[in-house]
C-alpha cells in the first residue's frame, strides 16, 4: 500500500530521485570550435582532447564534478563557489601554458561563466535558472577569461584577491531578470589569489621602512643604530 507521502512526488511533479541544492555551476566552452573544425577536423579534435587531458582534472582537485560534456562544451558543479572561481582560474590559466607554443589562429581558447543558484538534481544531471545563468555568462566572457554573476562576486570578492570588473547588467535569452556581470583577471602563475596572504607583505614592507628609517634617524643624529630600542627612547653614544 503507498501512503500519502510516497505519492507525494507524483502530485508535486517530482520524481522520489529529484532534489534540490544550492550549488556553484561552471560553465565552459571553446570558442569558434565550429570554425576550427572546418578548417582542421582531426587536428582540431585532437587538440581538444589534449585541452580536457590538461584542465578536466583540475574540476575534480577543486572539489568539483563533471555534469555533463556535449561536444565541446563542460558543465561542473561544485559545493563552494571559491573552489568553482579558483577552478575556472587555474584552467584559464593551465590552457595559456598549453596554448603558448601554438599559432593563435589554431588554438582552442575557452570562455568561462560561474553562478551560484538554486538547481534541481535529478540522478547525474543539474536544471534550472542557476544552469542557464552560468551558460548566458559564460557568452558574455571574452575569450581566455572568466565572467562571473552577482551573486558570485559577492561571495568572493573578499575571499580571493582578484581583480573584479563591473560588465553592468544584461538582459539574456530565456532569464526573466537582468544579470549583473563582472570580469574577471586571470593571474599569472605564482601570484596569490586567496585574500590575506597579500596583507602579511604589506605589514612586512610596512616594518622594513620603519627599521630603515630609524637607522637613517640615528646616523644623522649621531646615535649608533645597534643603541636604538625599538620599544623606547634611543640610547645616547
Amino acid at each position: 500500500m503507498r501512503t500519502v507521502l510516497d505519492s507525494a512526488p507524483d502530485r508535486l511533479g517530482e520524481s522520489p530521485s529529484r532534489k534540490r541544492k544550492l550549488a556553484a555551476i561552471l560553465h565552459a566552452d571553446v570558442v569558434g570550435f565550429s570554425r576550427l573544425m572546418g578548417g582542421d577536423e582531426a587536428g582540431t579534435h585532437r587538440a581538444l582532447g589534449e585541452l580536457r587531458q590538461a584542465v578536466y582534472p583540475l574540476i575534480a582537485t577543486h572539489g568539483g564534478r563533471i555534469v555533463g560534456t556535449a561536444g565541446d562544451s563542460l558543465l561542473a558543479d561544485f559545493s563552494s563557489v571559491v573552489d568553482a572561481l579558483e577552478c575556472a582560474v587555474e584552467m584559464q590559466r593551465t590552457l595559456r601554458a598549453l596554448n603558448d607554443p601554438i599559432p593563435p589562429e589554431r588554438r582552442l581558447e575557452l570562455r568561462i561563466g560561474v553562478n551560484l543558484g538554486d538547481v534541481i538534481v535529478d540522478r547525474d544531471d543539474i536544471f534550472g535558472d542557476g544552469v542557464n545563468i552560468a551558460a548566458r555568462l559564460e557568452a558574455l566572457a571574452k575569450p581566455g577569461t572568466v565572467c562571473i554573476s552577482q551573486t558570485v562576486y559577492e561571495q568572493v570578492k573578499n575571499k580571493l584577491d582578484l581583480d573584479y570588473r563591473p560588465l553592468g547588467s544584461h538582459r539574456v535569452k530565456n532569464i526573466a531578470e537582468p544579470i549583473r556581470a563582472y570580469a574577471v583577471g586571470v593571474p599569472t602563475a605564482g601570484s596569490r589569489r586567496r585574500k590575506g596572504r597579500g596583507s602579511l607583505f604589506v605589514a612586512a614592507g610596512a616594518v622594513a621602512l620603519v627599521v630603515v628609517g630609524l637607522a637613517a634617524w640615528a646616523f644623522y643624529s649621531g646615535m649608533r643604530p645597534e643603541l636604538i630600542g625599538l620599544g623606547g627612547a634611543p640610547k645616547p653614544v
